[in-house]
């Protein structure tokens, strides 16, 4: 019988050069990871996500964008604002943190289908003082923030 609680595993084999091996040791240790098996796992999770979001842009993704900027005159927030409105429905919440060098950087939790995050982030990206856009993303979804049964 298979317990639910569980899920069934799979065993594979894969042959590797040494190098890339040793270096998947390495990483196994220097992230504490339980053993290769749970490293390549998260590793092949993460590929899976970004083809997924490539190839299937209607996809539905929950995940983070991790911006770093610099703020002239103010000018940048105010972009940055215009430009966050008009993605409402996709940004749950954000986190904002002056940086050393007059730098700022600003976490935004998102949900919303793969092509969606991706017209956000290249939108953020063409922001005058914005240095760098990150997106990482989970097909694990959030729970529904509101419900017509909770009212």
């Amino acid at each position: 019988m298979n317990d639910l609680s569980q899920p069934s595993l799979v065993r594979l084999s894969v042959s590797l050069p040494a190098e890339l091996f040793a270096e998947l040791d390495a990483m196994v240790l220097e992230r504490a990871v339980a053993n290769r098996s749970q490293m390549i796992a998260e590793l092949i999770r993460n590929a899976l996500t970004e083809h997924n979001a490539r190839e299937r842009p209607e996809t539905v993704l929950a995940g983070t964008v991790t911006l770093i900027y610099r703020a002239e005159a103010g000018r940048g927030r105010q972009a940055l604002a215009q430009v966050q409105s008009g993605f409402i429905a996709e940004i749950i919440s954000s986190q904002h943190i002056f940086l050393e060098d007059d730098q700022s950087m600003e976490v935004l939790l998102v949900q919303g289908t793969a092509l969606r995050l991706q017209q956000l982030c290249d939108a953020l990206r063409k922001i005058r003082g914005v240095q760098q856009v990150r997106l990482v993303t989970t097909s694990a979804l959030l729970p529904p923030l509101s419900s017509k049964e909770s009212r």
